[in-house]
């Protein structure tokens, strides 16, 4: 008698025992209080065949095994799972499901059909299952809050329905768009989707086109994409803009009262050459004594701004400028970023003040922090300020030539004291008057970019300092922390550098960061040195806003915030007004509604980054579109065991090297050296390694570049 062919449906629906786990679980989840045996299952899932049956049973039992399944009778079994929940936020997603943080060593993964739509950043409540095979996964219960409801992206409409497409390639759904909504401007346009239903019911999220962005492909169109995908609007809501023009311009008398009047000192601004908002101006004034006084004078931000205001709930939502290649999306309307409060050449401005007594040898003697009226003389661009130096010739060059002194002498002991001293250069389009990149060069910092930041380290540091110290009395405050690097990274590296003769000395923070210095500068011009400074970085932690003060590592501080920055970051704006309501004598801010904010803060910077680099990258693709089959020189600036990230030489530019694409061999991504490795010849592609390539495909719409080697 011929065996019967087993059908295809039911070959698909059990397939291996894998499959079947899942399958057997979902059935007792829906029924949790049954006891079942394999031939009841089977019938509930429709299985006839006697070889599924024998892997039903072998399933159950390793169940079982597992304990997540009991035997009550012989061959009848209940589900024992216990119930374990956990909130958490999820970590990264893929087109198979989602990761979440269990603890600082474990996650779990939750498979898409139990996701509910999540997405990078989302609060959810899950359910643990219990571990198979040493395998940690979970169902999402609850979604808590949704980090991004709206989502940028094109109409599909190739089929009877509507989809959107969305940009971001992390978002593994499209969202259905009801074909009632849909208008035909909406088409071929790209537009803006806000989601009106996460049913996990249905197989799509179900959205709303919310605003048409423009046209595809249009340059504008691009940008304003990119800033709305991140939650930025491109554009102040108009009553906040109407509240902005409404604030009295004139300074009065009574504006002048309680603060230092140092209108005809010696005052002046540097900044980029294309800056609009001034922040900072210095002062330089030769004392009695012989000493110097250093002015350090920070636009009076909290003047104009009232707190709870409209235009203040406009900063906090934004809580940073945004700067994009072509723009600067400012986190204050116009009328005050680049009028009111930049601190303009040849106008009186109100300023927050911290003025340092000091000697020719750059040693602080004595501080004061006072609100002050200030005229700034000059406005330098970093350049024209450093051509004066150079040249010892110009306007106020006895001023900037004793600056570049003090802040020399500031710079090496901080760097002695164990600062680690990180150097990059930035990179820059020249566009043409359609905004296309016509060529990109790189901007290395100046001496003058050196003076003014060491003595807005060093205001930075006083203001922190003033309040938190000592430590038992301090008042909550806003407090910019960069924790020590992760031991497991620097282990790594050391061992990495070992083959280079370098060593890394990790006996304790101060030894770490002087030795991660001398590797820095023992490294420069040698073949691994990109190699070393990514993973010196990537060993670092992130800079973060907090009220818990651990200090500045990376600046080896023990007090540091931001306070010279108001018009660009909101927590200088906060620490503007507590330093004001602390010298007045007021009672102390809530503590628990300051660490929100800096946890706000700190997440909105953290965006902004990444809307700028997606703003580079896009402009990168644009540059390279009509280079396809140029071959360049470039350095494998990441390794994934999906291929090689590599970056070119001539422009920075980074595109993929798919790990498909390397014919010669079978790649296997050894995570330890960083690199791929030939399973046959051994040829070892690490990161940092020079390389040539030759571009394949330069795709904007996914914003993302192919190499192949050369």
């Amino acid at each position: 008698m011929k065996k019967k062919k087993q059908s295809k449906n039911s070959r698909n629906q059990a397939g291996s025992n894998s499959k079947l786990f899942e399958l057997v679980l979902s059935v007792f989840r829906e029924s949790p209080a049954k006891k079942l045996n394999y031939k009841q299952l089977c019938k509930i899932l429709k299985i006839k065949e006697m070889g599924v049956k024998i892997q039903m049973i072998e399933v159950m039992q390793e169940m079982e095994q597992s304990k997540i399944l009991e035997q009550f009778q012989r061959g009848s079994y209940r589900l024992v799972e216990k119930i374990n929940k956990i909130i958490t936020k999820i970590k990264n997603t893929n087109n198979g499901g989602a990761y979440a943080e269990i603890d600082s060593e474990n996650e779990v993964f939750i498979p898409k059909e139990y996701s509910q739509f999540v997405l990078a950043g989302d609060e959810v409540e899950v359910l643990l299952f219990p571990k198979r095979k040493g395998k940690q996964e979970g169902e999402i219960v609850r979604v808590i809050k949704r980090k991004k409801e709206e989502f940028v992206g094109v109409i599909d409409n190739f089929s009877s329905n509507y989809f959107l497409i969305a940009d971001d390639r992390r978002v593994f759904f499209d969202v259905f768009l009801p074909p009632k909504s849909i208008k035909s401007d909406f088409l071929n346009k790209k537009v803006l989707v806000k989601v009106e239903g996460w049913d996990s019911k249905y197989k799509n999220p179900i959205g709303k086109v919310i605003k048409i962005i423009g046209e595809v492909d249009d340059h504008n169109t691009e940008i304003n994409s990119i800033l709305l995908d991140y939650g930025f609007a491109p554009k102040f809501p108009k009553k906040v803009e109407e509240a902005a023009n409404k604030i009295e311009t004139a300074i009065s008398k009574k504006d002048l009262e309680k603060r230092i009047d140092i209108r005809k000192t010696t005052t002046f601004t540097i900044d980029p050459k294309d800056a609009k908002d001034f922040d900072d101006a210095l002062s330089v004034k030769k004392l009695q004594s012989g000493n110097w006084e250093i002015g350090v004078h920070i636009a009076d931000v909290s003047h104009y701004v009232v707190e709870g205001g409209i235009i203040d709930k406009e900063a906090i939502e934004r809580a940073t400028s945004v700067y994009l290649v072509d723009r600067v999306i400012p986190m204050l309307p116009e009328v005050l970023s680049n009028d009111l409060c930049s601190l303009k050449p040849h106008v009186d401005r109100l300023a927050y003040s911290v003025f340092f007594q000091m000697d020719e040898e750059a040693n602080l003697l004595d501080y004061k922090i006072a609100k002050t009226v200030i005229h700034s003389d000059v406005r330098f661009n970093y350049q024209s300020a450093q051509d004066i130096i150079d040249t010892k010739k110009g306007e106020l060059a006895s001023e900037l030539l004793l600056l570049d002194k003090l802040s020399k002498i500031l710079r090496k002991k901080r760097q002695q004291n164990g600062s680690i001293n990180f150097e990059s250069s930035e990179v820059k389009f020249i566009l043409d008057k359609e905004n296309k990149p016509i060529d990109v060069y790189f901007k290395e910092p100046l001496a003058t970019n050196h003076l003014i930041e060491e003595f807005m380290l060093l205001a930075n540091k006083t203001v922190a300092k003033h309040i938190g110290f000592s430590k038992k009395d301090a008042k909550p405050f806003v407090y910019r922390v960069h924790d020590l690097p992760d031991n497991d990274r620097i282990v790594s590296l050391n061992s990495l550098v070992k083959k280079f003769g370098y060593a890394i000395d990790n006996q304790n923070p101060n030894s770490l960061s002087k030795s991660l210095n001398a590797l820095l500068k023992n490294v420069k011009g040698k073949a691994e040195q990109q190699l070393v400074e990514t993973l010196t970085v990537r060993s670092m932690a992130k800079a973060v806003y907090t009220t818990h003060n651990i200090g500045h590592y990376g600046l080896a501080f023990d007090f540091y915030s931001h306070f010279t920055s108001p018009i660009r970051r909101y927590p200088d704006l906060i620490v503007h007004r507590l330093l004001e309501k602390y010298l007045s004598g007021e009672k102390s801010a809530d503590k628990i509604e300051l660490e929100k904010i800096c946890k706000h803060c700190s997440e909105m910077e953290k965006i902004a980054s990444q809307a700028e680099r997606d703003s580079i990258k896009y402009m990168q693709i644009k540059f390279l579109k009509d280079k396809i089959g140029k071959i360049f020189e470039g350095v494998i600036s990441g390794v994934t065991e999906w291929g090689l990230y590599v970056e070119l030489v001539a422009n920075k530019c980074e595109g993929l090297v798919k790990v498909s694409s390397i014919k010669d061999d079978h790649y296997i991504y050894d995570e330890k050296k960083y690199a791929l490795i030939g399973y046959r010849t051994k040829v070892s592609y690490q990161l940092g390694q020079k390389v040539k390539i030759k571009i394949q495909r330069a795709d904007l719409d996914r914003k993302q570049m192919d190499f192949i080697l050369v």
